[in-house]
């Protein structure tokens, strides 16, 4: 498994400047917003990708749909940081996979690069999605033959807990698979920090 330095977060970004090592400016951020393309209201995205710039990230911008794994080193060579946004986590995986981009991903984080996964973006780095198919709709992602994650953490996140509104569906989610897999709850001001094999969940409040 890859050597690991990650930032999984539910919402909340506040966690964010610690990681990186302090002041974020001059840092190169690849921003890979792909899971917000099935909707038609991509606000979640463009908030974290003005939140990130006004901290002083150097941001570039690095989609995945179409892309082969050759296209994508090129594209990150050199950056310090890749932020994956929210969305549909079915069809970011989809899009991971095609492009290639687990595997690339495994190489920067070889080699130092850090990892920041929103929502989506940090459900993505599990074993398996299947937690989440009654939070996300896995028919945005037909080509999919099964939900098994990219695997760089053996542990599935489940953010945007602690809404009351929706706290049934996550407690049946709970149910269903905490003896089965790890399962990680996030509310919206935390996030997972993990260092190698080890993990912790720490305050993320903007």
């Amino acid at each position: 498994m890859a050597s690991r330095d990650l930032l999984l977060v539910s919402l909340g970004l506040g966690a964010v400047t610690e990681f990186v090592g302090g002041d974020p400016r001059g840092k190169r951020l690849a921003f890979v917003p792909d899971a917000g393309d099935p909707y038609a209201d991509r606000s979640f995205v463009e908030r974290d990708r003005s939140l990130l710039g006004r901290l002083g990230f150097d941001l570039l911008e690095v989609t995945l749909g179409g892309k082969t794994a050759a296209e994508l080193r090129a594209e990150l060579v050199g950056v310090d940081v890749v932020f994956v946004a929210g969305g549909n986590s079915f069809y970011l995986l989809e899009k991971a996979l095609a492009s290639g981009f687990g595997e690339v991903l495994g190489e920067l984080l070889d080699h130092g690069v850090k990892y920041i996964g929103a929502s989506a973006g940090a459900i993505l780095l599990g074993p398996d999605l299947r937690p989440v198919a009654t939070l996300d709709d896995p028919q945005e992602a037909p080509g999919l033959e099964d939900h098994r994650g990219l695997g760089l953490v053996d542990f599935v996140v489940l953010p945007h807990y602690g809404n009351e509104k929706y706290l049934p569906e996550y407690e049946a989610i709970i149910r269903r698979y905490e003896d089965e897999l790890t399962l990680v709850p996030l509310r919206n001001d935390q996030a997972v920090r993990v260092r190698g094999d080890k993990y912790e969940v720490i305050d993320s409040a903007e």
